[in-house]
């Protein structure tokens, strides 16, 4: 093979108990007797152990034909084999690689103290595997992978590969065992199975640095301080596990997602804690997020992170954070001279077009829905929800906005006093929570859902934007949070129904998966005149994807007013002055950015009234 190609074996997928070794008999070079494709078994010696099933299979890299040929690729009917070819700015070898057609990660993002450092690019790219290193954890093998290369694996080697560059310094401490780290996991939602107690119990044993108490009140935590941990929502665990991360006093913090499950307001929140830590406190930060409004205000600078999910990544040099993001929309690295997507992610210079005011689906009345004499209570306003559009709605957490999906939906009942919902509707419901504990297979789990799985017209409308077919043949319960996301998103598109309603289907995927699942979304409704109700904190989600906004205000966990429907630049408005944030757009690529609060364009626009962007 040349040398800027990779094979990589997915030895979760690779079944040969189900398969004939199409991949090894179809080969070419194995055709003319040269060992190419073989069973793990047949090439490994006794004395050399491995883990997982000797009857699978190991690609010799040396004697493959690379990527020109792929009929091994072709012929696998599992999809388990990969043959990469690699970006020919990749002159070195990979900083670490996890063995014989494994994952391979080429760069490492550089901490700096006093600033904060993002990651963008999708998930699978190896960015626990960097943190790892940065940490201490790991020591990169730089493609020596072996097992005898693993044991004389050297920080000494590493620095030597860096020496010169701005991780010089950074990886003598390592080597020194001088770095300490704090780490915010990406999954909140299984901190509850981890630790036992409520909430303050959690906290008090991260207070390192005696700000807790700032951290508290700052992210609204004190109301559910007392609170099992088990009792919480996924924003209060959010919130939480950000407050017990900061509270440490640490060298190097790094933030695994920061936005999921957030309002608005609170990301802005935490973008602020976070800059202060990393300004007032002189420590490195390193952040991966994919909601990027929040990732342009919270950075200093950028490193762009591309590749093959499971198979290959690349973390390029820091770059700024604005041309950092405006080459990841445009698909094109200009420094690596390096095509990252095919089509460029654009926005809509000016607010989505107004409405025809087509045929009403649904004319709903005022409605009402309370939790108790002093619990929480929803007041909806009427309005009228047009066949074939996408309608966003919009509010901070805990304001009512599940509320009114379940009503909508029929799960919860309106107060006696109010006026009910009785519609003639087929509904369609992915709930916020996605709650999966059933051994049931994806693809068993999609076909009992639509007659047209697996044909032409599913496959491109919903299967391949939303990236399932790597993982349909896996366990519902095996699955990630953004895998579970979009398998919902498409259990939720696959019904037949009159109405799709779907709360924050942004939750866990990166910036492609969101950008691909947006465009699923929007197409589906498009070419099948259906009607869409979705509730997101993403407003590049929703920039993208809405018609017309219903804004939710009022007060947190204690009361919530829903507004009728109304055109998006006005909702957008209603939305950011209750927020008091304003939003520009970017010059090159139109899409929304958030203004620094108190700068020049900031007052100007409040001035103007004009939260969402400037005309």
């Amino acid at each position: 093979m040349a040398d800027d190609s990779i094979a990589v074996v997915d030895l979760d997928r690779c079944q040969p108990d189900r398969c004939n070794y199409e991949c090894a008999n179809y080969c070419p070079p194995n055709r003319t007797g040269k060992e190419c494709i073989v069973t793990r078994s047949d090439y490994y010696d006794d004395d050399e152990p491995f883990d997982g099933d000797p009857n699978q299979i190991r690609i010799s890299e040396e004697v493959c034909l690379g990527e020109s040929c792929g009929i091994c690729v072709e012929k696998c009917p599992f999809d388990a084999i990969e043959i990469i070819n690699l970006p020919v700015e990749l002159e070195d070898d990979p900083v670490h690689r996890y063995g014989e057609n494994a994952f391979a990660l080429y760069g490492l993002p550089v901490p700096d103290p006093g600033t904060v450092t993002g990651i963008l690019g999708p998930n699978g790219i190896g960015k626990t595997t960097a943190v790892r290193a940065l940490a201490g954890e790991l020591v990169p093998n730089l493609g020596e992978y072996t097992a005898e290369a693993a044991e004389t694996a050297t920080w000494d080697a590493v620095l030597d590969r860096y020496r010169g560059t701005k991780l010089q310094t950074y990886i003598e401490r390592i080597r020194s065992d001088d770095i300490s780290i704090a780490q915010k996991p990406q999954y909140v939602d299984q901190i509850p199975g981890q630790f036992d107690g409520t909430t303050g119990e959690l906290l008090e044993s991260t207070d390192e640095r005696g700000a807790l108490d700032s951290y508290i009140d700052r992210l609204d935590i004190r109301p559910v301080i007392d609170q099992p941990l088990s009792t919480l929502s996924g924003g209060e665990l959010q919130r939480v596990a950000l407050a017990a991360t900061l509270a440490r006093d640490r060298d190097f913090y790094f933030l695994d997602e920061v936005s999921p499950y957030l309002d608005i307001a609170q990301r802005v929140t935490a973008a602020r804690l976070i800059r202060e830590l990393a300004e007032d406190a002189n420590r490195a930060v390193l952040v991966v997020e994919h909601d990027l409004a929040i990732l342009d205000l919270l950075a200093d600078s950028l490193h762009v992170a591309y590749g093959e999910p499971g198979a290959f990544g690349v973390i390029t040099d820091p770059k700024s954070v604005r041309n950092g993001i405006n080459e990841y929309l445009k698909g094109f690295l200009s420094n690596e001279n390096m095509r990252i997507r095919p089509n460029k992610i654009e926005f809509q210079e000016h607010a989505p077009r107004k409405t025809a005011k087509s045929t009403p689906l649904i004319e709903y009345p005022a409605i009402s829905k309370s939790y108790g004499t002093d619990e929480f209570s929803l007041e909806v306003e009427s309005g009228t929800i047009y066949e074939s559009e996408v309608l966003g709605v919009v509010g901070p957490n805990g304001i009512g906005k599940s509320t009114l999906a379940k009503l909508f939906t029929g799960a919860l009942e309106s107060d006696p006093d109010s006026q009910s919902l009785s519609f003639q509707l087929d509904i369609a419901y992915k709930p916020q929570y996605i709650e999966i504990d059933q051994p049931m297979r994806v693809d068993a789990f999609l076909s009992s859902i639509t007659n047209d799985f697996g044909t032409s017209y599913w496959k491109t409308e919903i299967s391949q934007p939303l990236q399932l077919e790597q993982i349909m043949e896996r366990n519902l319960d095996d699955l990630s949070g953004g895998e579970r996301q979009r398998v919902a998103i498409a259990a939720c598109l696959s019904d037949d129904a009159d109405l799709y309603v779907m709360d924050e289907p942004s939750a866990h995927l990166d910036v492609e998966q969101r950008v691909q699942a947006t465009s699923a979304i929007r197409r589906y409704a498009e070419n099948n005149d259906e009607t869409v109700l979705v509730i997101d904190h993403d407003i590049y989600m929703i920039d993208l994807l809405a018609d017309r906004l219903m804004v939710f205000d009022g007060q947190p966990s204690e009361y919530g007013h829903a507004s009728a429907p109304q055109e998006m630049r006005a909702g957008m408005n209603d939305f950011l002055s209750d927020l008091d944030i304003t939003f520009r757009r970017d010059e090159r690529t139109q899409r929304p950015r958030i203004n620094k609060p108190g700068s020049q364009l900031d007052r100007r626009q409040k001035q103007q009234g004009e939260y969402y962007y400037a005309p």
